[in-house]
């Protein structure tokens, strides 16, 4: 099975940084995708940003130029760069893997879900 363990959440003060990480192990064959999604309290989910096997990436447009996506393929890991931090970025931020497992089994994976809040 496959595990999707997330850290670097926090408490930040506005226009400040933090970096989130999201290590994948377990019975990996190969990871199609990941990415970051969000949530806020009374707001839907959504994707934060994404990057794919050949390395190409996807914003959300209310992030771009602040926040980059980035992965080590050594260690199946995905890392989301958070500058400039404004108190809308607030929610839990949650790691999304689409990975292939070792029995050729195609499965979409959640992290646990790591808290961000922004504020003075």
């Amino acid at each position: 099975q496959v595990q999707l363990v997330e850290s670097g959440g926090g408490l930040v003060q506005p226009g400040g940084s933090l970096r989130l990480s999201c290590a994948a192990s377990g019975s990996i064959f190969s990871i199609n995708a990941m990415g970051w999604y969000r949530q806020a309290p009374g707001k839907q989910r959504e994707l934060v940003a994404a990057i794919i096997g050949s390395g190409n990436t996807v914003y959300a447009d209310s992030v771009k130029g602040r926040f980059t996506i980035s992965r080590d393929n050594a260690k199946n890991t995905v890392y989301l760069q958070m500058n400039s931090l404004k108190p809308e970025d607030t929610a839990v931020y949650y790691c999304n893997a689409k990975i292939i497992d070792n029995g050729m089994r195609y499965k979409d994976y959640w992290g646990q879900g790591t808290q961000v809040t922004v504020s003075s």
